[in-house]
């Protein structure tokens, strides 16, 4: 039986316990950003005196900050760097995800709202599309964004009128792709009104995008979800974004991990990034009890994986950040592209997933402090989605300004 719901609010709401072991991860990310080691590996060991990944959401994040922090402290030819390091093997990765897709509204709302902007664009250009549909996705994983787009598009097909959807998908490994691929097509098999086409392309293909080519008539889209972000050079970023303005697609989506700052020193980051997870951590105590096998994969193979490998990067000055959604409207405009309100549906769809996915906290939209909560931004070209107080992701649509779509 699930536990009360702490009352708390992540960081902010810690108790006395909770406070001091922020406090302890704090000093010694201090210390190792001012190079006093010999203060951080004090401030580390009483860390590890008092957290868990059995404890409360506050000791768990704590922990795994811990862990990267002294990984960071050790070279990377030390047995205890790969120790700490280790990988999850990539069916635990895999089911750890799965694991929160189905749980939480996270990886949900990312998706469900990405697909109702591209069906609102689809359905607009419908007359002149031939009912074929592109989408090109800069970071498809295991392609899970996709099978309610295919239930969408067959809905609105007939037995004698089929609707095309190709996916043009980027990929990390060869693996991935082809099983991403076998998952889709097993998948799109069970709608006799669809046809289906998909293109697997390796990130480290030299050509990319600009290998892309579009079809007579189709509607053409660009879906970026958590993958910019990602993207550790500034100038990739701007070639990139250069590349998909040529394309001159109808819709690009845009899915980002949200910051409340423009963190630039390891420091900041760190802050930056012990709230965020701080939060998601939180959050599960609304759908998992603590003892859960289920909630303990998810934090050790998707949720502690990423805080490890966030802190325990090369180069600091080249490490993902979590942006605000203002600097990348800015960046968005100075590479042309406008924005592109999402409709009606889109944000009644994100209130009805956050009041069927959340079972233990009051339910908000656009409200505040209440569990998940979702809200317009950007006069209505963009939705968010936070835990309480702490926005966690954004989605928003855009145009190219030269396409006049």
């Amino acid at each position: 039986m699930l536990k009360e719901k702490n009352t708390g609010k992540g960081i902010i709401g810690a108790n006395g316990e909770g406070l001091h072991l922020i406090h302890l991860l704090l000093t010694a990310a201090t210390s190792l950003d001012e190079n006093k080691l010999d203060l951080a590996i004090e401030n580390l060991r009483k860390l590890y005196q008092n957290i868990s990944l059995n404890g409360d959401s506050v000791q768990r994040v704590a922990a795994y900050f811990a862990d990267g922090l002294v990984a960071k402290l050790l070279t990377r030819q030390s047995p205890f760097h790969a120790m700490i390091m280790k990988e999850p093997t990539p069916e635990d990765e895999f089911l750890a995800y799965m694991e929160l897709y189905k749980v939480s509204p996270y990886y949900q709302f990312a998706h469900f709202t990405a697909n109702q902007a591209i069906m609102d664009a689809f359905e607009k250009e419908e007359i002149q599309n031939k009912r074929a549909l592109h989408v090109v996705d800069l970071d498809v994983a295991y392609g899970f964004q996709w099978s309610s787009l295919m239930q969408s598009l067959s809905d609105k097909a007939t037995t004698g009128n089929h609707v095309s959807l190709r996916i043009t998908a980027f990929g990390r490994s060869l693996e991935e792709l082809e099983e991403t691929e076998r998952r889709l097509v097993g998948f799109a098999k069970t709608f006799r009104n669809l046809i289906f086409e998909f293109q697997g392309i390796l990130r480290s293909n030299s050509f990319g995008l600009k290998s892309i080519r579009k079809r007579k008539n189709e509607t053409l889209v660009v879906n970026s979800v958590f993958y910019l972000n990602s993207v550790c050079n500034f100038s990739h970023i701007s070639e990139t974004l250069k590349s998909i303005n040529i394309l001159n697609p109808s819709l690009v989506v845009l899915v980002e991990q949200e910051g409340d700052r423009n963190p630039r020193t390891f420091l900041s980051r760190f802050m930056e990034f012990l709230h965020y997870y701080a939060a998601m951590f939180d959050s599960l105590d609304d759908f998992l009890p603590l003892n859960s096998l289920q909630r303990l994969q998810i934090e050790k193979n998707h949720l502690g994986k990423e805080i490890k490998r966030l802190i325990d990067f090369d180069d600091d000055a080249k490490s993902p950040k979590y942006e605000r959604m203002e600097t990348w409207k800015r960046r968005m405009e100075s590479h042309g592209f406008l924005g592109r309100n999402l409709s009606s549906k889109a944000l009644i769809q994100a209130k009805l997933l956050l009041k069927t996915n959340c079972h233990y906290c009051p339910i908000q939209f656009g409200g505040e402090n209440g569990g998940f909560t979702s809200f317009q931004r950007e006069e209505g070209n963009a939705l968010s989605l936070a835990w309480q107080d702490k926005c966690l992701i954004t989605v928003s649509a855009w145009q190219c300004a030269a396409g006049g779509r």
